[in-house]
């Protein structure tokens, strides 16, 4: 397993109670970062926040929902008060759609998608961008946005339309904004893993009308490695987009996918 520095870098990382947030938590405080964390469950980030205190990182954290722009806001409030500056953020929540074609989708959980998966990267950005304008002007040290998008962000995927809406979204995000702050000292870019071996991913193929087996062998169909990926495997690449070694790489959409997009 590679080990890289963060050392005395403040680490704001959404959806951190468990799954790909908690893991990316773990590994960034193992490397000397300070965190700050978001979860939308109180039980769920109280739980990760004992655990990485155990360790001896530094970290704290706030609760609430992504959707809700005030809870972006007071992140980064937090991150300030705290730490005293924000150099990476891992925008890391989101959730899924049930598997179902587009004209059966409801209107509701459309709606909810949205807010969550792509309105809540763009509140998130929409107040972490002046801290991190702010660090970079009187440290001089750069910053670093990630945010979490999908393969299905970057092609087509059927049976996940308003999904795949709303990760595009975020691509599209994320290249605008690269392209923003290129001079000002942010780097910003969208990881797009394939379906990875998460709650999320579980929860999903559990509630498929189909059944469990058949729904997990619908997805892997068309994947050339013919499995899921693992969150170690998500994270490593979150590791490597985020380190100071890796200063050249913005406006990028990285997929770790198996092979997804080129079959």
């Amino acid at each position: 397993m590679t080990e890289y520095d963060f050392l005395n870098k403040v680490v704001l990382i959404s959806g951190a109670g468990r799954g790909l947030g908690k893991r990316a938590a773990e590994r960034f405080g193992k490397a000397g970062a300070k965190l700050v964390l978001n979860d939308y469950s109180s039980d769920t980030l109280e739980e990760t926040l004992k655990e990485l205190g155990d360790e001896g990182y530094e970290v704290c954290g706030l609760a609430g929902d992504i959707a809700d722009e005030e809870t972006s806001k007071t992140l980064v409030q937090l991150a300030e008060k705290t730490f005293g500056s924000l150099n990476i953020t891992i925008n890391n929540a989101g959730i899924a759609q049930n598997m179902t074609r587009l004209h059966e989708t409801d209107t509701d959980e459309a709606k909810r998608v949205i807010d969550v998966d792509l309105m809540g990267v763009f509140f998130a950005m929409k107040h972490q961008i002046p801290l991190m304008l702010k660090t970079a002007e009187t440290d001089g040290v750069p910053s670093v946005i990630l945010n979490l998008a999908s393969a299905a962000g970057v092609m087509g995927s059927p049976n996940l339309a308003i999904y795949s809406a709303a990760k595009h979204g975020v691509v599209a995000l994320t290249r605008s904004a690269a392209l923003e702050y290129a001079t000002k000292g942010i780097r910003v870019n969208a990881l797009c893993p394939s379906f990875t071996r998460t709650n999320m991913v579980t929860d999903l193929l559990d509630g498929s009308r189909h059944g469990r087996e058949i729904a997990e062998a619908k997805l892997l169909a068309f994947n050339p490695m013919g499995r899921l990926g693992e969150v170690d495997e998500i994270v490593q690449a979150m590791l490597w987009t985020c380190s100071d070694e890796n200063s050249y790489y913005t406006g990028q959409t990285l997929s770790i996918d198996g092979g997804l997009r080129t079959s």
